[in-house]
């Protein structure tokens, strides 16, 4: 794969039943379509396709080392795709029991009668599935009657998409369509807790907390971030340590940022000093320091702060502290990535 797309004719999809119909036809056709999930925009292709998915893999420009979520309408399905006896299944259905649909990812060992491609899963023995919550994702899940691969719809290691313009900003005649069905409830990723093993781990902190994992699954081991250019496959998307990232540098933990950095803000402005100055530009993510309207409007934020600060000719995005409790962890799990230095991503 190159990394390169013909430029094609990009539908713009209303939420409706024709629209969500149109956007199932075209999956089961081997089509790359973005949708909303409660999590953020996913760019989608069947998983059973090798075919299809190769297409995700050369729209984003992604590594292909680097394996996919796949989604299905519900847990019978999901369970169907995974090996029949592994030591954490029971831990498996626990947890699907309690959060889906919703965003969390199991990996799990895959059954040697699934139909998802080795693509999908960078011929890893273990698949990573989800069942997303919503009508609408639903609705195009139980009309495409298959599993389908969607990561993050947008170019690889970029900001992630909570809404269907921006999945145009990057995609537009790159993909078959975009069905819109609004911003992005959540606003990260989903939570991937590794279940291939032997103990649960937590390769990603996302839309459900690390607390309310454990109290089903005990504590959880946590995986360190891959290099970027790491060529052995991740267990799940989300590792590389350079991800989620704008184009302007990002500085975590700032109190008191320079005047050429634009602000990403938490809580109240007037902790950051020189940020309360009315020529200063700053997105909040929440004035009074909740943490679930903060991940709902983080990507949105650092995409307003990149364009706009570059517009205005500034040097960074300088990024106030956030708590690490509870959807904290996410919050810091991706702004770090996003700080972290940029390396070149092998597409192969």
């Amino acid at each position: 794969m190159t990394g390169t797309a013909p430029s094609r004719q990009t539908e713009r999809l209303p939420a409706s039943y024709d629209g969500i119909r149109r956007a199932a036809e075209l999956l089961r056709h081997g089509g790359v379509v973005a949708f909303g999930t409660e999590t953020v925009y996913g760019l989608g292709a069947l998983s059973t396709s090798g075919k299809a998915v190769e297409r995700i893999y050369t729209v984003k420009g992604r590594p292909s080392f680097n394996p996919l979520i796949s989604h299905v309408a519900t847990a019978t399905q999901a369970f169907a795709e995974a090996a029949p006896d592994f030591p954490l299944r029971a831990l498996a259905h626990q947890l699907a029991d309690a959060f889906w649909p919703g965003p969390l990812t199991l990996v799990v060992p895959r059954a040697p009668t699934s139909r998802i491609s080795k693509a999908v899963s960078a011929g890893l023995g273990s698949i990573a599935l989800r069942v997303p919550q919503g009508r609408i994702v639903q609705e195009l899940l139980a009309l495409v009657g298959a599993p389908v691969a969607a990561p993050s719809a947008n170019r690889s290691g970029a900001v992630s998409p909570s809404t269907a313009r921006h999945v145009l900003d990057g995609l537009d005649g790159r993909i078959d369509a975009v069905l819109d069905s609004g911003p992005s409830g959540i606003g990260v990723e989903s939570t991937i807790v590794d279940l291939s093993g032997e103990r649960p781990r937590l390769l990603r902190p996302g839309g459900i907390t690390r607390e309310a994992l454990e109290e089903i699954c005990g504590p959880l081991e946590s995986a360190a971030a891959l290099p970027s250019s790491e060529t052995p496959s991740p267990k799940a998307p989300g590792q590389l340590s350079s991800h989620y990232a704008p184009s302007l540098p990002v500085t975590l933990n700032v109190t008191d940022p320079a005047t050429e950095q634009a602000v990403l803000a938490f809580g109240k402005t007037g902790e950051a000093g020189p940020a309360n100055s009315a020529d200063r530009l700053i997105w909040n993510l929440s004035e009074s320091g909740d943490l679930a309207e903060a991940a709902a409007r983080l990507y949105a934020g650092l995409r307003f702060l990149d364009t706009e600060g570059t517009r205005r000719g500034l040097k960074g995005i300088a990024v106030q502290p956030i708590p690490a409790e509870g959807l904290g962890e996410a919050l810091n799990d991706r702004l770090k990535r996003a700080a972290a230095p940029r390396k070149a991503i092998p597409v192969s």
